[in-house]
């Protein structure tokens, strides 16, 4: 598995860290979105391996008003040399993509588009490249991209965020980042015009990370309407900061819940929301420690194998955390020991005979069976992951 670097600091010192995602074999057969949230690395990305590619950062005023004002100044710009060009925050100014669109189409020019919000490329026409361009992910670091250098307890309290995750002041980095996302995700782009409720529904979110969420229990809670709750939740879809994992439906003994659960993309961020600390051993720490796990499948998708993820929960009230596929259940204890309790959910499902794989990941140092119950130590079910040897 080729990975890629990404830099981040540590007391002010270059740190360089090898991604898993890989784009230019990418860009080398198509264009490519490359989407997310901010500082997840996209731009270090793109100049530690792109490194002679003319690159658009529409972060920079003068190019931004540039553009702006004359779209087309690309085109003029363009040299035969430029195989390949980097438009770095597209979202600021989707107009381009109708000369992305032309010069696609008659100069075989390839691009790589980065964005940390999906809301104004799909107002300003992204279906107007009609397939012309595929989408990819970018996560915050995982435990493979990180190696000796990764620790649970550090991951879990200060996020995976790069800068964040080696920041030597990571409480005031993560608040920083809060409300930076307010700012220039949320306010710069005009989605709503009442920023102390945004802010209240925000906080209330980030408390239901991980749940079914109850709209009308929020909407009270944030004194807000229940249409601006839905609108809300739409507005973190969208700029990325929140993913929806729908249920699994399948079951047949036992009728299965419908709704959706959420999860904030990165642990530091939601737990900063939240107002918290996870600390181990605390009901939180166990929270955050799904949440990881989440993470960690979520990158899987998006940078190795694409198939459906969900959770699984029956209208009595059995839960399992995660469904990988049609064939592999995962439940998430952050335990040392783990009693036949915690693993009568994946028994109930399992008495289904749908799924081939029965996992409880804990914090248990190895690995050992009860039944059709594999109790896998976390570590060694994350590089059986990412070794592909649950892909079926």
């Amino acid at each position: 598995m080729t990975m890629e670097s990404t830099t981040a600091t540590k007391d002010g010192n270059a740190t360089y860290i090898e991604r898993i995602l890989n784009l230019p074999p990418l860009l080398d057969k198509k264009s490519h979105f490359l989407f997310g949230p901010r500082q997840t690395g996209k731009t270090s990305l793109i100049h530690h391996t792109m490194k002679e590619v003319r690159v658009y950062d529409l972060l920079d005023t003068s190019i931004f008003l540039a553009l702006s004002q004359n779209p087309g100044r690309i085109a003029q710009e363009v040299t035969p040399q430029d195989h390949l060009i980097v438009i770095d925050e597209i979202q600021r100014l989707p107009e381009l993509l109708n000369e992305v669109h032309r010069l696609i189409e008659g100069r075989r020019i390839r691009f790589l588009m980065t964005g940390s919000s999906a809301r104004k490329i799909r107002r300003g026409g992204i279906n107007l490249l009609g397939g012309r361009a595929r989408t990819k992910h970018l996560h915050p670091l995982t435990r493979r991209e990180l190696g000796k250098r990764f620790d649970l307890t550090r991951a879990l309290q200060r996020g995976l965020l790069p800068s964040i995750y080696f920041s030597d002041d990571p409480s005031a980095d993560l608040e920083s980042y809060t409300g930076l996302y307010l700012q220039q995700e949320i306010v710069a782009e005009g989605a709503i015009r009442n920023i102390p409720a945004f802010s209240r529904f925000l906080r209330i979110a980030a408390l239901c990370n991980g749940t079914i969420v109850n709209f009308t229990k929020v909407s009270n809670d944030a004194q807000v309407a229940r249409t601006t709750v839905y609108e809300y939740f739409e507005i973190l879809k969208d700029t990325l900061i929140l993913h929806e994992l729908p249920s699994w439906r399948k079951s047949k003994k036992r009728k299965p819940l419908a709704s959706s659960k959420y999860y904030f993309f990165d642990v530091g961020v939601a737990a900063t929301l939240q107002g918290r600390v996870l600390r181990p051993g605390t009901p939180e720490f166990g929270e955050g420690f799904e949440t990881y796990l989440f993470h960690e499948l979520m990158c899987y998708r998006d940078y190795i194998r694409r198939e459906p993820l969900s959770y699984w929960r029956s209208s009595s009230g059995f839960e399992v955390d995660f469904i990988i596929g049609d064939h592999t259940a995962v439940e998430v204890k952050a335990k040392e020991n783990i009693s036949p309790h915690d693993i009568k959910t994946l028994q109930a499902l399992a008495e289904e005979k749908i799924l081939k794989r029965y996992l409880c990941v804990s914090l248990e140092p190895r690995m050992r069976r009860i039944g059709v119950v594999t109790i896998i130590p976390y570590q060694e079910f994350l590089d059986k992951l990412w070794n592909g040897d649950f892909s079926d």
